[in-house]
């Protein structure tokens, strides 16, 4: 099936009792067994497996192309299980521009356990291969990334990591392209992480995370270690992602639609200093985007000619996008990263500029999305 009619049916039958043809809330804790260690169907504890969270996982998998997904209470809990594959004394490669919580996750909770960390420019695959350690078991890419938007060629990095003696697990966060823009598992990834709280949720109402993969021992693994450490959602949240998920393909078209309308006003703007959106001829990576990904998605990223306190003022003028962290809803969202959502990499070399803004463009009609960016620009 298509994409779209995938995300619409994909692990979501009629209820076979009801003919309900939205997935149930299965609200329950545990499931009555037909006779001493015999569940029934597999379903024994809410927290190993639930009717709501297999619907959900079934339907990323299908989504991303893998053989298994798996669901969690937030992306960082995603993340966080992952991780949780490697040893003290591994070593983990990740790119030099990644949410703040992955890197504060990583440098202040995994480094504390013997895991080491370093960070590199990916958008170069030499750059990746010539930063890995003997003990490298792990790459973590970003891309787009957060905040910068740059764009690593998947591919490229993948077959180069298979022909090294090491071949450490090629990890992707998919979070800002979604599995509608961008399938890393194709592109030779090993694994596929999001935060659902984002687009894959679309409505600003649910936090989720997920984990996506072709690898049967990799599905084991990690289908142990999230029954194991116990972070997964609730069937109310895996009712409202699978409702998110439903007009995935319809969001992410307008997003990338206005994205790129207000992306190209923006260069044209004399207060603005430079504009990041993978789809601009501007941006560096600007071909692989386009091999890449379907369209350019929903972020921009600007730089204010007048520093930090311009980007504040921006920020905290305009009257339709929201001053507030996440992105990925229906609504549109501004935020400063370097004091919000980057505020973990100050001092780092993760650091990202303080007169960066970064905007998640909503589906409201453009033309008042760029009114309400003209009027805010007039006061910075």
């Amino acid at each position: 099936m298509k994409f779209e009619t995938l995300a619409i049916h994909a692990g979501q039958e009629p209820d076979p009792i009801t003919g309900a043809v939205m997935t149930p809330i299965y609200q329950t804790s545990t499931y009555m067994q037909d006779g001493v260690g015999k569940p029934r169907n597999g379903y024994e504890y809410s927290r190993t497996q639930n009717p709501t969270r297999k619907a959900l996982q079934d339907c990323l998998a299908g989504l991303e192309g893998g053989a298994w997904g798996l669901a969690f209470a937030s992306g960082l809990a995603a993340t966080n299980t992952v991780i949780q594959m490697l040893a003290s004394g591994d070593h983990v490669l990740a790119g030099n521009d990644v949410y703040g919580g992955t890197f504060r996750q990583f440098d202040k909770v995994h480094r504390r356990f013997g895991l080491e960390f370093s960070y590199v420019d990916t958008t170069d695959p030499e750059n990746v291969i010539e930063a890995l350690q003997p003990n490298t078991k792990m790459v973590w890419l970003e891309t787009p990334t957060n905040p910068l938007l740059s764009v690593t060629d998947i591919r490229a990095v993948a077959e180069a990591l298979n022909l090294h003696p090491n071949k450490p697990l090629l990890v992707v966060d998919n979070t800002f392209a979604t599995p509608y823009l961008q399938r890393p598992l194709e592109l030779g990834a090993d694994l596929v992480v999001h935060s659902m709280t984002k687009y894959l949720g679309g409505h600003s109402d649910v936090v989720g995370g997920a984990v996506v993969g072709r690898d049967a021992t990799l599905g084991e693994k990690l289908a142990f270690l999230q029954n194991a450490s116990g972070a997964v959602p609730g069937p109310q949240d895996c009712f409202l992602l699978l409702r998110g998920i439903k007009t995935l393909h319809v969001r992410m078209d307008r997003h990338a639609e206005s994205a790129l309308n207000i992306a190209g006003w923006l260069e044209g703007h004399p207060k603005v200093e430079k504009v990041i959106y993978p789809y601009l001829p501007s941006h560096p990576q600007h071909g692989i985007a386009r091999v890449q990904m379907k369209n350019g998605g929903g972020m921009i990223s600007f730089i204010m000619k007048g520093g930090r306190e311009a980007a504040v003022k921006v920020a905290e003028g305009t009257r339709i996008f929201a001053l507030a962290e996440s992105l990925g809803g229906v609504e549109s969202l501004i935020e400063v990263p370097a004091a919000m959502t980057h505020l973990s990499t100050v001092g780092s070399q993760l650091e990202v500029p303080p007169s960066l803004v970064r905007i998640s463009v909503g589906i409201e009609h453009v033309d008042d999305l760029l009114a309400d960016l003209e009027q805010a620009l007039a006061i910075a």
